[in-house]
């Protein structure tokens, strides 16, 4: 099962994915964790893609289909593999069409730009661990701290209201047209998402068997 998980900054990728790996027992590949890793590590491909991760704005299609390519080949990944945040241009898609990587279902989650605005822009993460809360849902138990390992709660560049609506600028122009895309190989399958997680899951599950 090769599944891609489309939708805006802040629908709720990351969490399905997790939840689809789960499930199906096939890799999450996150083009986004990728790159905050090799950020925070310094490689080269790190060094290349801050000036874009900083300002919001997508890492240009070559650092990233050249991820991709060396992901999509490691051992974990033959059974199947959910693609998250990739493709992220028309371009994107393109290439890997030519990679020859077959794609069962693309699942478009849809949501309310109000609701991303608030889910971005009051998500904190944990320095340490990576672990996610929000200032307006879901609080960590003693402010500032991490509930898992005590670790500072801080909040990510690129979740800053200012990058936030910069993402959303940019996902509508250069992303967005994903879904036609896809909706043109008959492969798209819309899912209207709320903040009831399992709700949302069913629906995705839903429209995987459709």
């Amino acid at each position: 099962m090769n599944l891609i998980l489309l939708g805006a900054p802040g629908a709720g990728k990351g969490t399905h994915a997790e939840i689809l790996t789960k499930k199906f027992k096939i890799p999450s590949v996150s083009t986004g964790n990728i790159i905050r890793e090799a950020l925070k590590s310094g490689t080269e491909l790190g060094k290349r893609a801050k000036s874009y991760a900083d300002s919001g704005k997508l890492v240009p299609d070559e650092i990233v289909i050249e991820i991709i390519k060396v992901r999509l080949a490691k051992d974990d990944c033959k059974n199947g593999f959910i693609l998250d945040g990739f493709p992220r241009t028309i371009p994107q898609a393109e290439a890997l069409d030519k990679m020859g990587v077959h794609i069962d279902k693309v699942l478009n989650l849809i949501v309310g730009e109000d609701v991303i605005l608030q889910r971005l822009s009051g998500r904190r993460v944990c320095e340490d661990c990576g672990a996610s809360y929000n200032i307006y849902n879901r609080k960590p138990k003693v402010e500032g701290k991490c509930d898992l390992c005590k670790g500072t709660i801080v909040q990510r560049k690129d979740d800053e209201p200012q990058t936030v609506k910069e993402r959303l600028k940019v996902y509508h122009e250069q992303t967005e047209p994903l879904v036609g895309y896809y909706k043109k190989q008959g492969k798209l399958r819309n899912v209207r998402c709320n903040n009831d997680i399992e709700k949302t899951a069913s629906l995705i599950m839903a429209a995987i068997e459709a």
